[in-house]
């Protein structure tokens, strides 16, 4: 048996600036963004050379889900952003106006810094030792 995490549900305020963020200072690439009426889309991202899991953008629907946006856990990391080269990722990053909260630090599992989204959504980009 095989399985994987296809997608994940990241709540946003507005399609058009979040795919311009995540297209513009991550580099994503956007994979689907179909229309479905009533002013709802299907909106899936990848990051770049990613072949499996994507993001999903969810545009929130009422003013609980809007409540959750760029915090949708409790302030916690929320996403890894996997790279096989920390140091050009994060020199692009921040050379594109992502904001790292952190300099990068080195762990028993691989060299990571947190940064935020355009929500301020914390994430991980995380290159392993593995």
């Amino acid at each position: 048996m095989k399985q994987h995490l296809g997608a994940l549900a990241l709540l946003v305020a507005d399609y058009d600036e979040a795919i311009a963020w995540y297209t513009g200072k991550l580099g994503f690439e956007l994979i689907d963004d179909i229309d479905q009426g009533g002013g709802k889309r299907w909106v899936v991202l990848a990051p770049p050379g990613s072949t499996e899991t994507r993001l999903l953008l969810a545009r929130a629907a009422d003013d609980a889900q809007r409540s959750r946006i760029g915090n949708q856990t409790g302030g916690r990391v929320f996403l890894f952003l996997h790279t096989d080269d920390f140091q050009r990722d994060w020199q692009r990053m921040r050379a594109a106006g992502v904001h790292f909260r952190e300099e990068p630090r080195h762990e028993p599992y691989g060299t990571v810094a947190v940064f935020e989204d355009l929500y301020g959504n914390a994430w991980d980009l995380l290159q392993s030792k593995r």
